[in-house]
């Protein structure tokens, strides 16, 4: 296998998934996802016979990028699911041992998004309890649930730390406000519905793309290359995880006999400064931003997570470059990103 690397970039594959999962069967709600959809991939590897709740199964180029993945052919079957419909969800989980919880509702009004997420979580939780056997659910939540309150915003934050309702509420981070609640509800559920269930709290998660539309997250990079971007912000910093990091999290959850509670699934944190200056050092031919808006200042350094239980369940941590480097390259190879002319190293 070829190594090659550029700014601490290991731009090498990984290897193939050990095989766990034969004669196993689990369900990926919302499979056609960014991390959904690696999920899929990993737990097709390991030899799961995997179903994926999507909005419309008969959508072959929405679908295209689950149904080429090798042993989806024999090992993949995609069903027709809302999260606000309970049964829908049921008819996916039957015959099912375990359940990935990774869809979220989609809007373009952030405040809009509270009801859904916290009925959709409720539908998963109540339909894995009805339809028995799911040994155990992994749900995919947030560092939106954990960090967003006045005190943990500067310091460093791990599992105990939850987002403070309120103070979302005054500073109308609703994206937050909904994420905690969803994941509050899902505990109090699991515990009322005497179901094992694991939360992995992923960061802003970056890397290759296997759908074929670009996501949030990666949009977040690509502002800053294809000039819709000239400044960034003093006060912003945050931390990154790489997709395969996520997914992997969530496949060691439900594999790992003794996992509990919240993993926090975080890198480092970086300001956006450092972002556009690994952005211009690797890939010096796109416009990335140089220049601080309003003027430089003092840069906030952010909140900061703990990735020790994450470590303890197996999970490796990407650097900030590896992801942003593996970003950038398969939006260039998607074409969602114009590819420069020529690569100075």
């Amino acid at each position: 296998m070829g190594v090659s690397n550029v700014d601490g970039v290991n731009t090498a594959s990984c290897g193939a998934a050990g095989s766990t999962g034969h004669g196993r069967t689990v369900c990926v709600t919302g499979a056609g996802g960014f991390i959904a959809s690696w999920l899929v991939k990993l737990l097709l590897e390991k030899g799961y016979t995997v179903r994926g709740t999507v909005r419309n199964p008969d959508d072959v180029a929405k679908n295209a990028h689950l149904t080429a993945l090798d042993g989806a052919a024999e090992r993949l079957s995609l069903f027709r699911a809302d999260l606000l419909d309970q049964e829908s969800l049921a008819a996916a989980f039957r015959g099912c041992e375990g359940v990935f919880h990774t869809a979220c509702p989609v809007t373009e009004d952030p405040e809009k998004l509270i009801e859904p997420a916290v009925n959709g979580t409720r539908n998963v939780l109540n339909a894995a309890a009805d339809v028995g056997g799911i040994r155990r659910v992994v749900m995919t939540s947030s560092i939106g649930a954990v960090y967003m309150n006045s005190g943990n915003r500067a310091g460093e934050a791990d599992e105990t730390c939850w987002s403070d309702l309120q103070y979302c509420k005054d500073t109308k981070n609703w994206y937050c406000y909904a994420k905690t609640i969803a994941e509050q509800t899902a505990w109090s559920l699991a515990a009322a519905r005497h179901l094992d269930l694991v939360v992995i709290n992923p960061s802003l998660v970056l890397g290759p793309l296997l759908q074929p539309a670009v996501n949030a997250s990666t949009t977040h990079i690509a502002k800053y290359l294809d000039g819709s971007v000239k400044t960034y912000y003093a006060n912003a910093a945050q931390a990154y995880a790489h997709v395969r990091d996520v997914a992997d999290a969530h496949a060691r959850a439900y594999e790992t006999p003794d996992a509990s509670g919240r993993y926090l699934c975080a890198g480092e944190t970086v300001h956006r400064a450092e972002v556009c200056r690994i952005l211009g050092k690797l890939f010096p031919e796109y416009p990335v931003p140089t220049k601080c808006k309003g003027g430089e200042g003092e840069l906030k350094k952010g909140c900061r997570f703990s990735n020790r239980r994450l470590k303890e369940l197996g999970v490796g941590v990407t650097p900030t470059s590896q992801c942003l480097y593996e970003t950038v390259t398969s939006l260039q190879d998607k074409g969602l990103l114009p590819k420069p002319q020529a690569h100075a190293w």
